[in-house]
């Protein structure tokens, strides 16, 4: 019988961005008031959402009426870092969460990125992806941005999130995302072609969901070094969540800044 630690692992599902940010908020909450166990989770969005990060202003970053014209949610982190477009075609997301005191998040931040990050970068290995870390939060193939990620210690939990991108669109990113001009959305869009890339650009073939989401789960059990057990939300997660999404699909939230 193996003495192997295990983390619960919560299989990949489809949420709206409300429900998403609620459900890492939640189990950040539970997993510092030692209630839950420490979590792997995958998941994905639909619709699509442009997610803000903590410190962001939705006037500056975001162009709301394209976003209401194509259906996509807007939404805020608790985690800083940039805006980012959540595809529901082009992504798989992850979270991580686990106990401020767990030695492997008790290092610098950087370190910490690096280490959580490596379970991507073995997830591209098993897909037949070279990948490597690049300081501070992002992963790179070729020098090319296949995953951003981003961190925040909160509730004595560490809450560590990312995206892998399975397909990329430039052109509906920057509908989304302001741009002062139109001559310089078309560049931006060149840039972005230039600077990102995505699993089946690398692979040349239409990796489907599925195989991205068993090296996901391969990758990360490796890198961690621990079983990872299906299971998922405890009641108390679940009660958790109905309280956070409404903060998170409230006007008050989305356009505090």
């Amino acid at each position: 019988m193996s003495n192997q630690e295990s983390w619960r692992f919560i299989d990949l599902k489809v949420n709206d961005a409300y429900t998403n940010m609620a459900i890492d908020e939640a189990l950040a909450r539970a997993r510092g008031e030692d209630k839950s166990p420490d979590t792997l989770r995958l998941y994905m969005w639909k619709p699509s959402a442009v997610t803000l990060g903590y410190f962001q202003s939705v006037e500056d970053e975001v162009d709301v009426e394209a976003c209401k014209r194509l259906g996509i949610d807007i939404n805020r982190r608790i985690s800083g870092g940039g805006a980012v477009f959540n595809s529901s075609y082009g992504e798989i997301t992850y979270s991580i969460v686990t106990s401020e005191n767990n030695p492997l998040a008790c290092q610098d931040i950087t370190s910490s990125y690096r280490f959580f990050c490596n379970g991507i970068i073995k997830a591209l290995s098993i897909l037949g992806i070279e990948s490597e870390f690049k300081p501070i939060n992002d992963v790179i193939v070729k020098g090319k941005k296949i995953s951003g990620n981003a961190q925040i210690r909160k509730y004595r939990a560490v809450l560590h999130h990312g995206t892998v991108l399975v397909d990329f669109n430039a052109e509906e990113m920057f509908t989304v995302l302001k741009v002062s001009q139109e001559k310089l959305k078309d560049k931006l869009i060149k840039q972005a072609e230039e600077r990102v890339t995505t699993i089946r650009r690398e692979l040349s073939r239409d990796v489907s969901f599925e195989e991205v989401r068993k090296a996901l789960y391969e990758g990360f059990r490796r890198s961690l070094g621990v079983e990872l057990k299906p299971g998922g939300l405890t009641i108390y997660e679940e009660e958790l969540v109905q309280e956070c999404r409404k903060k998170y699909a409230s006007h008050e939230w989305i356009y505090r800044r």
